[in-house]
Order: structure tokens, then C-alpha cells, then sequence
């Protein structure tokens, strides 16, 4: 005889938890806590893409592995979660404190990882990954906490948790860029944002969930607390000499000028014996000891012809307006820069002034600060055939934030001011290693309705740097001591592009009135052409703002 054995029945929930509080008021603080945590957490997600896209550069592709990886990782943080809801209360005072320490202090580390061993890429990945398992674990474990406060309503108190934590998301990604970001700078917010966390995470466990830890638990929780906060401010207090020490690391002893302002790090060195060296987030701009064999291929061979207006799209630091002035019937000469330090620091240093002959001084000169790309849209930029030479120091096209100065659109808007007989040079980066990104300028251009000229220019030294950074300019070649600073391998040359609206080429030459230059003769010109001309690729599609195609 068989007989049935009673249904398995699953276990009964926990008890409903005594708190030192009414339920709705517990469940307030719950929700709180919520809403602080998503805030924390997302502070963490755009400090590590900020600073990855200073470090590493190109913002678009930093952006996508920090967040599709911190969202992979959020779901398997999720599955392990369900280990720890037995537990729900000790398991999620640990959870944040391992958040607020790996959080807070994972924009520090990068950047040490970035300084010292010249590598972030790996640092970044684990990062991305372990903030996002710890972020991931944080609603499973609230919704069991928040169950033992009450058990009424479970999609209510679903929709409520998600609620709370898309506004602490808002609230976090808008603190970051408008608050945090410009008043206490990556490392500082990333270390408050950790405290902040920890003093939530730990005081809603210790205080209103006390009941439901074992004696030696709240014990172990208040101590661990009490260490991570102390680490926190330790790091904190510290932040001022870890970035000296770092700056020394990258730069050298020689920082004369080192300055975080609204668009980026500003970076001046050198000892007095001789020109200095600028560099703009972390890369170099300006190589003093060899700067003009760029500017003069640059700005002469768009000099061969008219040219009493000249206008400089980046360019702040002074060094091609230099070369335009040294033609005497230069009339006028508009620089169009984003960051006005940069132009503050080329117009007041000893140093970066001489370097450039004191360009500001002269009448000759007007400075906008704007976006060049803004600026150009805006009607009272500039009337039809405003300018005879237009010369483009800008970011390098592969880098994603200046793709847009090398768009189909972009020189639309440039053809738009040009005279008719008008020339635009253009850095197009360098073309050894890059011969895809360069072409594609090229046929943007062509696509826009330009003549082009291609031509690129040897360094005359190891190695070189591109020009310009975030709209700001800069230009001048990497040397061997700063070789390895940047992004990748510093390349050899610089690409250039003389283009003229109409369709037609313009011809490649000096003008007759061409003052003595260091480093380029008509004879270069042609030898150089030549260089660019037996690397053409073919057939490469525009750039345009919806689709660009530097970076593939």
C-alpha cells in the first residue's frame, strides 16, 4: 500500500522585522538609501569613462566598454545575489562598503596604473566590471530587506525600488559633470562619492536593520565601516600630493603651469634653457624644439596667394598665427579657440610667448572663444567670403570628440566664409598608420566640394605628436621623452591637406613673398606631395556628423 506523502511546501517567509521606526518610515529610509546608492553608483560609471577618455582618448569607444561591461557585470551581480538574501542585511553592509572602497578609490588608481606603468586599458576593464557586479547585487538584496520591513504590495515595492533608483541615477549623472566634476575634480569627487556611499550603505544596516545582525556582525560592520571611511579621507587629504607625484611621473620635474580648466588639463614644461613644451590632457601639443617644421608646412603653402584675412579654427597657443603674421600685408588674423586658458597661458608665459613672437600683441590679432564648429554655424560669424586663408589646427580626426571638425558638414560651413579664390589648410593627422583616417579627410572634402592638394611632412626627429586637442589647437610633435605618453605609438609624420572651394586643386607651392622659413622650400613641397600621393587609398566613403568614419 502506497501511501501520499503531504506536498513539499516552501519554506515560510521571514518574520516581519521590529525597527526602531514605523514600517512606512522604514520603508522610506529603504527607498532613500536607494535612491544614494544609484546616485554613488553612477558617479562611479562616468568618473571611470571621463577618465578613460582623457587617458586613452577616444570618448566614444571608452564609453561603450565602461558601460556595456558594467552592465553584463550588473547581471551576474544580480545572480549572485541570491546567495546572500538569507542574509540580506550583513550581506548588503558589506556589498557597500566593497562599492565604496572599489568606487571611490577606482579614478585614483586608473590614473596611478596610467602614470607609473604607462597602461590603464587593464585597469579599466576590472574596474568596469567589478563596480558593476557590486551595483548589480544591490536590488536583490534591498528587496529582500525591504520585504522584512513589509510584505504588502510586492509590485508596488518593485516599481517603488526602480523608481528610487532611476532618480538617484538622474540626480548622480547630473551632480557629476555640473557639480562634482568642475568644483572637486576626478580623484576628490570619486573619493566623496565612496565616503557618501559607505555613511548610507553602513548607517541604514547598522541603525535601522541592527536587529537582524548577530552582536559580533554589527561589531565586525562598524569597524569595517570605520576603515573604509578612514581610508577615504586618508586618500583625500592625500589627493594634492598623489597628483604632484603623478604629474612629476608623466611630465618630469620640469611642470612649470598645470591647470584643470572647464575643457582640459593644461600642461606647461620646461626649465627656462629652452623652449617649452605644451601639453593638453596628457598628451603633447607643442614640442618646442621642433614645433615650427608643422606650423610652417601648415600655415605658407596656404599663404600662395591672397590672403590680408586670415582666420585660425584651434590654434590658441599662438604658433600658427605667428607664421601669419610674418607677412606684412596681413590684415587681420582670427583665432576661433574653446578653451581660454589656453590662449591666457600663450598671451602672459615667458616662455610660450616667445615661442610664439609674441603673437597677442599684436593689433593684427582678434581672439574668439567659441567652438569652431558652433561658431561657424552662428549667422554673425562671419559674412560670405570673409577670409582668404582659413587654417584648421584641430583635434586629430581619429580621436571621436574632433571627427566633427572633419565632417562633410563642417566644411560646408568653412566654404560658406571662404573667398572665392580662398584656401583651407587642414591637419588631417598623421599619415604613417593612419592612411585610412587621412584618404577619408580627404574625400570628405572632395565630397564637400573642395579641390584638394594632398602633402605630408617628416618631423626631421624621432617622433611627432598631431596637432590640437578638444577644439583647442595646440599642435607640435612628440620627442623622444615624452614618447610615451598619450595614446598609442607616436607617429612619425603629419598629413596635411591644402584644399581650395571649387573643385579645383590648388597648387602646392610658397608664394613669392614667402618669408625665409627653417624647414620647408618649394623642393619639399613636391617631395612631399609625392610621399602623400603614393599612399592615396581610393574609393573611401565621406565623413559626415550622422555617420563618422575615422575611427574604424
Amino acid at each position: 500500500m502506497v501511501i501520499d506523502r503531504p506536498p513539499q511546501l516552501s519554506p515560510p517567509p521571514p518574520a516581519v522585522l521590529p525597527l526602531p521606526v514605523r514600517p512606512d518610515a522604514g520603508r522610506f529610509l529603504v527607498l532613500l538609501g536607494v535612491f544614494v546608492c544609484a546616485a554613488c553608483g553612477l558617479v562611479y560609471e562616468l568618473e571611470l569613462v571621463a577618465l578613460a577618455s582623457y587617458l586613452i582618448g577616444d570618448s566614444v569607444t571608452q564609453a561603450s566598454v565602461v558601460l556595456s561591461l558594467m552592465v553584463f557585470a550588473m547581471g551576474i551581480g544580480s545572480l549572485l545575489a541570491k546567495r546572500l538574501r538569507c542574509r540580506a542585511a550583513v550581506g548588503f553592509g558589506v556589498l557597500e562598503l566593497a562599492l565604496a572602497l572599489v568606487g571611490g578609490c577606482s579614478a585614483m588608481v586608473l590614473y596611478a596604473s596610467f602614470a607609473w606603468l604607462g597602461e590603464s586599458r587593464t585597469v579599466l576593464v576590472a574596474f568596469s566590471l567589478a563596480i558593476g557586479v557590486l551595483i548589480g547585487a544591490e536590488i536583490p538584496l534591498l528587496m529582500s530587506l525591504i520585504q522584512r520591513i513589509s510584505r504588502r504590495d510586492a509590485e508596488g515595492t518593485v516599481a517603488d525600488l526602480f523608481a528610487a533608483d532611476y532618480v538617484g541615477a538622474l540626480v548622480g549623472g547630473l551632480a557629476f559633470p555640473f557639480l562634482l566634476l568642475p568644483w572637486l575634480g576626478q580623484l576628490t569627487s570619486g573619493l566623496l562619492t565612496g565616503a557618501v556611499n559607505a555613511l548610507v550603505g553602513g548607517g541604514l544596516v547598522l541603525w535601522l536593520f541592527r536587529r537582524d545582525l548577530t552582536a559580533r556582525s554589527r561589531v565586525w560592520l562598524l569597524l569595517a565601516n570605520a576603515l573604509v571611511l578612514a581610508l577615504l579621507a586618508t586618500a583625500t587629504v592625500l589627493v594634492g600630493d598623489f597628483e604632484e607625484a603623478a604629474r612629476r611621473a608623466l611630465y618630469g620635474d620640469r611642470v612649470r603651469v598645470a591647470v584643470q580648466t572647464g575643457v582640459q588639463e593644461v600642461v606647461l614644461t620646461g626649465d627656462g634653457s629652452g623652449p617649452p613644451d605644451l601639453f593638453l590632457d596628457g598628451r603633447l601639443r607643442v614640442s618646442g624644439r621642433d614645433e615650427y617644421r608643422y606650423h610652417e608646412a601648415l600655415v605658407h603653402p596656404a599663404m600662395n596667394g591672397r590672403h590680408r584675412r586670415v582666420l585660425i579654427l584651434g590654434g590658441g597657443d599662438g604658433l600658427a598665427a605667428r607664421e601669419a603674421l610674418r607677412y606684412p600685408d596681413v590684415e587681420s588674423v582670427t583665432i576661433v579657440e574653446l578653451d581660454p586658458w589656453v590662449v591666457r597661458l600663450a598671451r602672459t608665459d615667458q616662455a610660450l610667448a616667445a615661442l610664439n613672437d609674441h603673437a597677442y600683441e599684436d593689433p593684427r590679432v582678434r581672439v574668439v572663444t567659441a567652438d569652431a564648429f558652433a561658431w561657424l554655424r552662428d549667422p554673425g560669424s562671419g559674412v560670405p567670403g570673409a577670409y582668404d586663408v582659413v587654417l584648421a589646427d584641430l583635434p586629430d580626426p581619429a580621436a571621436t570628440e574632433g571627427g566633427k571638425f572633419y565632417s562633410q558638414e563642417f566644411y560646408g560651413l568653412v566654404a560658406g566664409i571662404l573667398a572665392p579664390r580662398g584656401r583651407l589648410a587642414v591637419h588631417a593627422g598623421p599619415l604613417e598608420g593612419r592612411r585610412r583616417a587621412y584618404w577619408t579627410a580627404d574625400a570628405t572634402l572632395r565630397a564637400a566640394g573642395y579641390g584638394t592638394s594632398p602633402y605630408r611632412v617628416g618631423t626631421g626627429g624621432p617622433a611627432v605628436g598631431s596637432a590640437g586637442s578638444g577644439g583647442s589647437g595646440g599642435s607640435g610633435g612628440f620627442n623622444e621623452d615624452y614618447e610615451s605618453l598619450g595614446a598609442g605609438s607616436a607617429p612619425d609624420d603629419w598629413g596635411l591637406l591644402l584644399a581650395a572651394p571649387g573643385g579645383r586643386a590648388p597648387r602646392l607651392a610658397l608664394g613669392p613673398d614667402v618669408p625665409v622659413l627653417r624647414s620647408l622650400t618649394d623642393a619639399d613641397l613636391l617631395a612631399d606631395a609625392w610621399d602623400a600621393e603614393r599612399t592615396r587609398l581610393t574609393g573611401l566613403p565621406p565623413s559626415t556628423l550622422v555617420h563618422p568614419r575615422y575611427t574604424g
